[in-house]
């Protein structure tokens, strides 16, 4: 395939168009939904308890998910899933009285618990698509710029759609946001679900003459568990994996610490939320113009190579942003971070993508994006509650230092061989 291009394989095409409509519609409910509690109950806490409801289905289901996505069809999986997003989602329209609030709180576990049971279902699926080789980079690439520029467009837009139209016109734009993901990956062609022994890097749909152990059929709690238990133990025996999941732990957590202390950091230095804006757009255009770039050294460098020249780069990068005087100069910075940020995402997905078993890739990913939620969670609470016991200029800095810390600890702990593929 020249150049890798992913886009140019059709079903991935629709896979992305799916994950961006989907994407979209969940990312204009960031902003909408919490301001409809709010203006519904007048309660910041109420605000709040919805704020932690939409990260809890990551937690309680992350290991489940990818149990699923291992045993059940990924496309038909994903299917269900947009649709029971769209079906969750439109629950928020029952809620009109403090009263009845809590039927927000019903949704938005709904639609997280869709959401979490379809992302490993998708990452897993990607491989069967495309292969393993220079188009798995390119597909990564292109769905993390995708991902990024769709989460800094979605929320601001659902927070004017909400203003000017009401909460109405959000949940109807986001559950057909769904139903138009549900409907793309519809039009994507089944493939053989992957069954034990499938090596890592087999060809788009490869199997083995092994029987699929439990694909595509109701397991039980006992099932379940010893499901996760095996996804968990892959990732305990595979010293790349695992050093991964370490490494990327300490980075995502850093990451949040520094996104929930932008807003602060953007009207104590630069005056407003409209700065705020700049730089979020800024960051937005230096993933744009990374994600090439961040496919070829993939390509073409050891991983660890890449991962842990990307950390620093980013914990520097991070560093001159936050101790900017002048907005030019922060606008330079975020447009700096978006080349080794779009770089760490492409390159761990891909990895892990390589280097796990096509039938255990679910539970692999759950692993991932549990972690990934616990971190940013951790780091959300831990930016701002150090920020008020030192200061915003120690929080800020000493996330830096976090962000750099990751790449020592992928240095120290990941291989240098690289995985198949």
């Amino acid at each position: 395939m020249p150049q890798g291009h992913a886009l140019r394989v059709r079903d991935f095409r629709y896979l992305w168009a799916a994950g961006a409509a989907g994407g979209f519609g969940t990312s204009m409910l960031v902003v909408a939904v919490p301001a409809h509690v709010y203006a519904v109950t007048g309660s910041v806490l109420a605000t709040g308890v919805t704020l932690a409801f939409e990260h809890l289905p990551s937690l309680l289901l992350g290991p489940v998910s990818g149990v699923l996505a291992d045993r059940w069809d990924r496309r038909r999986l994903m299917i269900a899933t947009n649709l029971a997003h769209a079906l969750a989602i439109s629950v928020v329209l029952l809620a009109r009285t403090p009263e009845t609030i809590w039927l927000v709180y019903v949704a938005v576990l709904g639609q997280g618990a869709a959401s979490v049971f379809f992302r490993p279902a998708v990452r897993a699926h990607i491989p069967a698509t495309v292969g393993t080789g220079p188009a798995l980079t390119s597909a990564n690439a292109v769905s993390a710029v995708t991902t990024g520029v769709v989460g800094l467009a979605g929320p601001p837009l659902g927070g004017l759609l909400f203003a000017t139209s009401g909460v109405e016109a959000v949940v109807a734009a986001a559950a057909a946001a769904g139903l138009l993901s549900a409907t793309a990956i519809a039009r994507t062609s089944p493939r053989p679900h992957p069954t034990p022994g499938t090596p890592p890097g087999a060809p788009p749909g490869a199997v083995t003459k092994a029987p699929v152990s439990g694909a595509g059929v109701a397991v039980s709690g006992a099932g379940v568990a010893a499901a996760v238990r095996e996804g968990l133990r892959v990732v305990r025996r595979a010293p790349g994996t695992r050093a991964l999941l370490a490494s990327d732990g300490v980075y995502l957590l850093a990451n949040a610490a520094l996104t929930a202390l932008l807003i602060p950091f953007g009207v104590a230095t630069f005056g407003g939320s409209a700065e705020v804006g700049y730089l979020l757009s800024a960051l937005g255009l230096g993933f744009l113009l990374g994600a090439p770039v961040s496919r070829r050294l993939v390509d073409r460098l050891a991983p660890r190579r890449v991962i842990a020249t990307a950390q620093a780069l980013a914990g520097a990068a991070f560093l001159l942003l936050f101790n900017s005087a002048s907005l030019p100069a922060a606008l330079a910075a975020a447009v700096l971070l978006g080349l080794p940020g779009v770089t760490v995402l492409v390159a761990v997905q891909t990895y892990v993508q390589r280097a796990t078993p096509g039938n255990l890739l679910g539970r692999v990913t759950a692993v991932f994006l549990t972690v990934e939620a616990a971190a940013t969670m951790t780091g959300a609470f831990a930016g701002p509650a150090l920020s008020e016991l030192s200061g915003l200029p120690v929080a800020l800095n000493a996330a830096c230092a976090v962000t750099l810390l990751s790449s020592l600890v992928t240095l120290c702990l990941l291989p240098s061989s690289r995985p198949p593929g």
